[in-house]
């Protein structure tokens, strides 16, 4: 009879300059949703842990919010340290670059990584290069600018790149009792969890209009039994911006951009919850919010 595999478990972080797909990568690897995607650079701005636990190993990934080398405001120097503090304690580095580029930002996280921590090139999107040829001086570049364990080039978007990924990760993870239950996904909180859905959504429906300083607040998150649907949660959420103008932009015509956020925003929460959700929003203008460092302390940035 063959022995059982010892457990593994382990932290790995995932860390890129803004919009190279980390957090696709994230939800795709933990296989749902717990990160927020959205076009729009910047998005990520918590430390989010998502958790996939597989035959006897436990993966633990972190997700950094994109390394913001462009603007010193309070909020970008508290992304900044948790980007810095996520690299410190961890098994293994996923850095991401879209396949066949690399920039000045790419360059600035690269040179965060910490010697002695494995770290392997996730070159994403490759579903986006049309010669495939071209990669290899690309790669043979890649491996002159920093030691990389291996090379994974891959899509987020192909079930058969995570799990060959996934595979990859398992080797450098060291064996040890596992951290979270079988069934966690997340350390997140369901009222985190909330927050980043409406911010989301928010992000979707005003396109590129709205600044990225604009946040939700979860000012209410009451949870009662019901007859009907096993478990109800009542949610009440303020959206902050910076500018009255933002926030005619949010409401939107007669008000319908804030509704259709709210029943985007109520269906998937009610998915990823599994319950019935009442959810209610504000908007509120607060001016100069991301450069005032208490007041982005208040906001639940550390």
């Amino acid at each position: 009879m063959e022995a059982a595999a010892a457990p593994r478990c382990g932290a790995i972080a995932i860390v890129g300059k803004p919009n190279v797909g980390k957090s696709t990568l994230l939800n795709a690897l933990v296989g749902q949703k717990i990160s927020i995607t959205s076009r729009k650079a910047q998005t990520t701005r918590h430390r989010i842990t998502g958790i996939r636990t597989t035959g006897a190993t436990q993966f633990v990934f972190v997700d950094t919010p994109g390394f913001q080398t462009r603007h010193a405001s309070a909020l970008n120097r508290s992304l900044n340290k948790a980007v810095l503090g996520a690299m410190g304690d961890v098994d293994l580095v996923l850095f991401v670059v879209e396949a066949g580029k690399f920039t000045l930002a790419d360059a600035k996280v690269l040179s965060l990584l910490k010697p002695g921590v494995p770290a392997l090139l996730v070159a994403n999107k490759l579903d986006q290069v049309h010669r495939r040829g071209d990669l290899a001086p690309w790669l043979r570049d890649m491996g002159q600018r920093h030691e990389f364990a291996e090379f994974v080039p891959m899509s987020a978007k192909t079930p058969k790149d995570v799990e060959r990924l996934l595979a990859i990760c398992e080797k450098y993870l060291p064996e040890q009792a596992w951290w979270y239950g079988p069934d966690e996904l997340t350390d997140r909180s369901e009222k985190f969890l909330a927050a980043e859905t409406v911010r989301e959504k928010l992000f979707r429906f005003t396109g590129d209009e709205l600044p990225y300083t604009s946040t939700v607040v979860v000012d209410k998150f009451e949870e009662e039994p019901s007859p009907r649907h096993g478990r109800m949660v009542r949610i009440a959420a303020t959206i902050v911006v910076e500018r009255d103008s933002h926030k005619a932009m949010v409401i939107g015509d007669k008000g319908e951009r804030l509704k259709r956020i709210g029943t985007e925003s109520r269906q998937e929460l009610e998915r990823l919850m599994d319950c019935k959700v009442f959810l209610e929003l504000w908007v509120k203008v607060r001016t100069g919010w991301a450069d005032d460092e208490a007041r982005v302390r208040s906001f639940g940035y550390e």
